[in-house]
């Protein structure tokens, strides 16, 4: 699962992806309809998928993409529910996917907003069982890290 690309836009229904930054804005696609769009940051305000928590009891938070995952290991003992059901059924639902979730902070507004988040993103097909891509890429980047010393060294050692 990978939601580095995907913002959610006030004023704007669903999620979307981001194609290309501007200084003034973002063009984004939309999830659903696949259709792109300039979004001014004048007007609207982004909050990135990945920097998405919801609070939980021990003073922490919990990343969205966590919760995410959380949801689709469950999706077939634990169905989710409609994003439009009753409170109590929605409660219930995240209290078994997060169960140490603040209760106090985090409304059903919220739950409902992430269910919705959920769904979409499953119809879309952006979700799936597999290990995050993420950690190869850190991987590379360690190398890389690794690597460059070393040229560094031998050009010194050359001017020798």
């Amino acid at each position: 699962m990978n939601i580095e690309k995907l913002v959610a836009i006030s004023a704007l229904p669903g999620l979307h992806k981001i194609i290309a930054n501007r200084d003034n804005g973002l063009i984004v696609e939309d999830l659903e309809s696949g259709k792109t769009r300039f979004c001014s940051s004048r007007k609207h305000q982004f909050s990135p998928m990945e920097t998405i928590a919801i609070f939980t009891d021990d003073d922490d938070s919990e990343k969205l993409e966590t919760i995410f995952q959380s949801m689709l290991d469950q999706s077939k003992t634990n169905p989710v529910p409609a994003a439009n059901g009753p409170s109590a059924d929605l409660k219930t639902y995240f209290e078994k996917i997060l169960p140490n979730y603040d209760r106090d902070k985090v409304h059903v507004s919220h739950i409902k907003k992430v269910i919705k988040w959920y769904v979409q993103l499953d119809k879309s097909g952006l979700l799936s069982a597999e290990a995050p891509v993420k950690e190869e890429a850190e991987e590379k980047v360690e190398k890389k890290a690794e690597d460059k010393p070393k040229k560094a060294k031998k050009k010194s050692e050359k001017k020798a």
